[in-house]
C-alpha cells in the first residue's frame, strides 16, 4: 500500500549488530514506518467498495468483477509525474499540494477518452524521509483522488541518499480506468460543425514550469515570498495552486450530452492536444476573443518577453481542458460544467479542412479579451 519503504535492513546477526547498517547508509526503516502510520488516516479516506485490503500489503487488490456489468468493458491506464513543479513546494517547504497535481496530470489524461478512474498507486523517491513531508504529499494524493472518485489502492516511497538531496524528492504514479467500448470517446466521433468547449484552468496546473521559474525566478529575480498585486497573493502561492480536476465533470458531460471527443490541455500547449483528437479529414478554429489571459500568464509573458507563439506551445493559458460537443448541447454542456464550478465557454468550432496542410489543425484567431 502506499508509503512501502524499498529495502530491508541489514548488518544483523543473532540479535547483534557488526559493521555498517542500513541507516549509517542513508536509509531510515523507522522514518519510513513513521510516515506510513502518518499517512494511513489519508490513505483510508481514498478508498472505493472494490478494494480489497488496507495498507501494509505487496500489491493492491481490487475486485475486478465489478466490471460484469460492462458488455465490453475497455481499460486505460496513464502514468505521470508533475515535474518540475516540486521544486517550488521544496523552496517553500509546503508538500500537501503536490500530490493534487500528480492525480490531476493521471486522471484527466483518463477521462478523455471516456474512462472512469478506478485506481491509482504513487511513486515517492526522496533523499532523506521526513515522515512529516511524505504524510504531506500523500495527504494531497488521497484528497484529490477524493475529488476524482479514485482509490489510492498502493504506493512506494523510497529513500535514495547519494542520488537525491535530503530535502530533494520527486512524485510519479498510474491510474487505472475503465470505459465501455461503444461509449469510447475519441477522433472517429468528431465531426464537423462541433462546437470546441473550452474549460478554465486553475493556473498553470503542472506544466511549462522550466520556462516559468527560469522566467519569473532567474531572469526576473523575483521572490516566491513577493505579493504581486495583479495575482492577488504571494508569487509563490500562485505556483502552487493545484492542477485542477475535471473527471468527475467531464465523465457527467460524456453521459448527459453528445460530446465525441476531450482533450486534456498539457504540455504543448492548446492546439497541439486538441490536434490530437481531431480526424484528419477535420480542422478546428479558435478564437482568442472568447476568454482573457489570466495574469499569471501575463506575468510569465511580460517578465521573460515570451512570445505568443512559444507562450501558447508551452502553457494552457487558462484552458485546462476541452470537450468537442455537437453544436446542439453546446449551452447545455457549458451548464452543466458550470454546476461542476468549472468555467466553461463555446470557444470555436470544428470545420471541413479547407485544404491539405489545414488538415487536422487547430488555429488560434484573434486578441485575448
Amino acid at each position: 500500500m502506499s508509503g512501502q519503504m524499498t529495502g530491508t535492513t541489514s548488518g544483523t546477526t543473532s540479535g547483534t549488530t557488526s559493521g555498517t547498517t542500513y541507516e549509517q547508509a542513508g536509509v531510515s526503516i523507522e522514518a519510513g514506518d513513521k510516515a506510513v502510520e502518518l499517512m494511513k488516516v489519508w490513505v483510508d479516506q481514498a478508498r472505493r467498495p472494490e478494494m480489497i485490503g488496507g495498507i501494509g500489503g505487496f500489491a493492491g487488490l481490487f475486485d475486478a468483477s465489478a466490471l460484469k456489468s460492462y458488455d465490453q468493458p475497455l481499460l486505460a491506464s496513464s502514468a505521470d509525474g508533475v515535474g518540475t513543479k516540486v521544486a517550488i513546494a521544496q523552496a517553500l517547504d509546503k508538500h500537501d499540494t503536490i500530490g493534487f497535481d500528480l492525480v490531476g496530470m493521471l486522471v484527466d489524461d483518463l477521462v478523455v477518452c471516456g474512462a472512469e478512474p478506478l485506481f491509482l498507486t504513487d511513486y515517492i523517491a526522496t533523499g532523506r524521509v521526513v515522515p512529516e513531508r511524505i504524510a504531506a504529499i500523500v495527504k494531497g494524493i488521497a484528497e484529490a483522488c477524493v475529488a476524482a472518485g479514485c482509490g489510492l489502492i498502493g504506493g512506494e516511497t523510497a529513500e535514495h541518499p547519494g542520488l537525491l538531496g535530503p530535502d530533494e524528492y520527486d512524485v510519479a504514479g498510474s491510474t487505472t480506468g475503465v470505459v465501455e467500448a461503444a461509449e469510447l470517446l475519441g477522433p472517429g466521433r468528431v465531426r464537423p460543425g462541433d462546437a470546441v468547449i473550452a474549460m478554465a484552468s486553475s493556473g498553470l496546473h503542472s506544466n511549462g514550469y522550466s520556462l516559468v521559474r527560469h522566467v519569473l525566478l532567474e531572469q526576473g529575480k523575483r521572490s516566491l515570498d513577493e505579493y504581486v498585486d495583479d495575482l492577488g497573493r504571494t508569487l509563490g502561492e500562485e505556483l502552487l495552486e493545484p492542477t485542477r480536476i475535471y473527471a468527475k465533470a467531464c465523465l457527467d458531460l460524456a453521459r448527459h450530452t453528445e460530446t465525441h471527443a476531450m482533450s486534456h490541455i498539457t504540455g504543448g500547449g492548446l492546439a497541439a492536444n486538441l490536434e490530437r483528437v481531431l480526424p484528419v479529414e477535420l480542422a478546428a478554429t479558435l478564437d482568442r476573443t472568447t476568454w482573457s489571459l489570466p495574469p499569471i500568464f501575463r506575468l510569465v509573458a511580460e517578465t521573460g518577453g515570451v512570445a505568443r507563439e512559444d507562450l501558447e506551445r508551452t502553457l494552457n493559458c487558462g484552458v485546462g481542458m476541452v470537450s468537442l460537443t455537437a453544436p446542439g448541447d453546446a449551452d447545455r454542456a457549458v451548464s452543466l460544467l458550470a454546476g461542476h464550478g468549472i468555467k466553461a465557454w463555446v470557444a470555436g468550432t470544428v470545420e471541413a479542412a479547407d485544404s491539405v496542410d489545414d488538415r487536422g489543425r487547430v488555429t488560434l484567431r484573434g486578441d485575448h479579451a
